[in-house]
């Protein structure tokens, strides 16, 4: 008996925790969060944390769940997992992984072999206890490693990677730093600032203006009670 593609079960999760320290969480969220908001007015651009991507119909015991990944030609929605065979067979073009501090090598070498094997055309892996940033290109047919890393800009994205003092900065091509959650409320805090301060130097200005004119009209009539035309002056 033939078994059906209904028949099979794709599990939504795969039983591991989406980051093992506060750190790995934090730039998981910014660096996905970033993609959404560089991509955000392209409806035909899906971006996922930590969602369950199944290359291989038939096959639920193939399976990666990028820490972030970057899809062009699929629309934004809602997804349980993410089954290219029914998303036209397009393959994640870049992939993210935040490495964790129990991460063996070679549960890195195998993702990298699963992104290599299974279409992805740019890989990005940063290690933050180490502060460093390893990427791979697809050039004909093979993911190879991208040397140096520090400037490079994606070739999808268009963002340019960069390692400070405090870890790994990525700028979109506006120049705009990919900002953690706390720095966009510190940023929107700068903001409501500096528009209730230009607002009260605008309601300083009128209120200055119109005492000039109250000036002005008290000064021209005692110039008419004086039988002097304060337009001729």
């Amino acid at each position: 008996m033939q078994v059906t593609n209904e028949q099979i079960i794709y599990p939504s999760s795969d039983g591991q925790p989406m980051a093992d320290s506060t750190i790995q969480y934090k730039l998981i969220v910014t660096i996905k969060e970033g993609c959404e908001s560089l991509l955000k007015n392209d409806p035909n651009v899906f971006i996922a944390a930590d969602l369950l991507w199944y290359p291989v119909q038939g096959r639920p015991d193939i399976s990666q769940a990028p820490d972030t990944m970057v899809i062009f030609g699929r629309p934004k929605g809602e997804r349980r997992s993410y089954m290219q065979f029914q998303e036209d067979n397009i393959a994640p073009q870049v992939t993210f992984e935040i490495r964790s501090h129990n991460d063996r090598q070679a549960k890195m070498y195998k993702k990298l072999a699963f992104y290599n094997r299974y279409g992805v055309e740019e890989y990005y892996l940063y290690d933050p206890e180490n502060n460093d940033l390893s990427g791979w290109q697809r050039i004909e047919g093979n993911l190879e490693i991208i040397e140096p890393m520090e400037g490079w800009i994606s070739p999808r994205l268009g963002v340019r990677f960069e390692l400070g003092e405090d870890g790994l900065e990525i700028y979109r091509p506006d120049g705009q730093r990919f900002l953690s959650y706390a720095e966009l409320e510190e940023q929107g805090e700068l903001n409501r600032q500096r528009a209730e301060q230009a607002s009260q130097r605008a309601e300083q200005a009128s209120q200055r203006a119109e005492q000039e004119s109250q000036r002005a009209e008290r000064l021209a009539a005692k110039l008419r009670e004086l039988n002097i035309d304060p337009d001729r002056i």
